[in-house]
């Protein structure tokens, strides 16, 4: 009888040495960060040695995506607006991307959460939740502005110009803009902090493997943003200034630190995903708007616990030459449509049907069968959305797992 009390109290002190808290990482961001991937592209992934090992990792030996055994997810998002907001829940797997208006059901698309996931369960020997929050057309100077930074400011532009002309994306009522602008400004700050507040009141709705008696860990936060902030001519005027979106750092400065307040974890690991749209042949504005985000990294109180990681790299750059040719085709057809002088219809007098035809043979002209072939085969959606290509999002989300991983160490 001593004996078996000995071995029962041996493994009760085994088992509460080996139990950790469950470890909790927090994904938010917009479109990018919903992810627009779709689950088609995957093949793609398999055709470069250099990713091929990624695709294993993301498909059983059914062939079908793989489901995490001990990675669970609770993704809250809806429309742009926020409206319709929903949560899906389960085990991590792929189609927890973007989801349109119905936020409850798959979509079958990726974000960076699939490979996020898929990296952290062969790293960690325990269960981890992730908490989503992603939304469209979504910036940081308004819709996720952080409460330190304080009411939504006019920028020296919009203040000489707002109040007295209207058009081209000026308001035409000054004062409704600005009353609106106040009921915008940090809702969806506010929604990202109350839904992980939400979920962490009771993580075992989410993940069965919750020990209560452990407690949890909030052990990581990853951001991907920044698309509707540096197309915002009117918030940041100062185009070709090496300083023109110094405002932005700013933001996410106080961002971080806001978040790690309001969650009660001021040392929690920070990553932030820097825009990588155009890869390494971006524009000047792209490029100094990934200073910009990845300057707060750099600051003193977040040396060794924020990480910026450039996404650039990552980008498919066959697909986006493809995608410039693509983008000609669609010019071309603008410019039969509207008589162009420089173009083949500058008189006016091609029919519907020869324009079709013309554009036919302009695009097969400048596309190859190859190309179409390749581009099919791993895109799925627009520029701005990283071509929607699976093999992108993938090497997104293992970069960011690793970041992580290395902070915490």
């Amino acid at each position: 009888m001593k004996q078996t009390s000995l071995l029962l109290a041996l493994l009760v002190a085994a088992f509460s040495a080996q139990a950790k808290p469950l470890k909790v990482f927090i994904l938010a961001g917009q479109s990018n960060m919903e992810g627009h991937a779709k689950v088609e592209t995957f093949d793609y992934i398999g055709d470069d040695p250099a990713t091929a090992p990624l695709l294993k990792r993301m498909r059983g030996a059914d062939g079908k995506p793989t489901v995490c055994d001990h990675v669970w997810i609770s993704y809250l998002t809806g429309r742009y607006d926020g409206s319709a907001n929903g949560e899906g829940i389960g085990k991590l797997t792929a189609g927890y991307g973007a989801r349109g208006d119905n936020p409850t059901k798959d979509g079958g698309k990726i974000g960076p959460e699939f490979t996020f996931g898929l990296t952290l369960d062969a790293a960690l020997q325990e269960p981890v939740l992730i908490i989503k929050t992603a939304w469209g057309g979504r910036s940081l100077h308004t819709d996720f502005r952080p409460p330190s930074a304080g009411p939504y400011a006019l920028s020296a532009w919009q203040r000489e110009n707002y109040p007295k002309q209207a058009g081209h994306g000026i308001p035409k009522d000054f004062a409704k803009w600005q009353a609106d602008k106040v009921k915008e400004t940090g809702v969806f700050y506010r929604f990202m902090v109350a839904h992980v507040k939400q979920v962490l009141a009771d993580p075992k709705r989410v993940c069965p493997a919750y020990d209560a008696a452990q407690g949890f860990e909030l052990a990581g936060f990853v951001w991907l943003q920044g698309w509707n902030d540096m197309v915002d001519g009117h918030v940041y005027p100062a185009h070709n200034q090496p300083e023109r979106f110094a405002l932005y750092s700013e933001l996410l400065g106080h961002f971080i630190r806001d978040v790690r307040r309001d969650l009660g974890a001021p040392k929690m690991p920070f990553v932030i995903g820097v825009l990588g749209v155009d890869g390494l042949k971006a524009n000047k504005d792209i490029l100094a708007f990934r200073e910009a985000m990845a300057a707060p990294a750099s600051l003193p109180d977040f040396k060794g616990n924020v990480a910026a990681v450039q996404t650039a790299p990552f980008w498919a750059e066959e697909l986006g030459a493809i995608d410039a040719k693509r983008a000609k085709v669609s010019q071309m057809g603008h410019f039969l449509r509207s008589k162009h002088k420089d173009h083949a219809n500058k008189d006016g007098t091609m029919t519907e049907a020869q324009q079709r035809a013309y554009l036919k043979q302009y695009e097969a002209d400048l596309i190859s069968p190859a190309e179409e072939a390749m581009w099919k085969r791993g895109a799925s959606n627009a520029g701005y959305h990283y071509l929607g290509c699976a093999k992108t999002f993938a090497q997104m989300g293992k970069a960011f797992a690793d970041a992580l991983l290395r902070l915490q160490k």
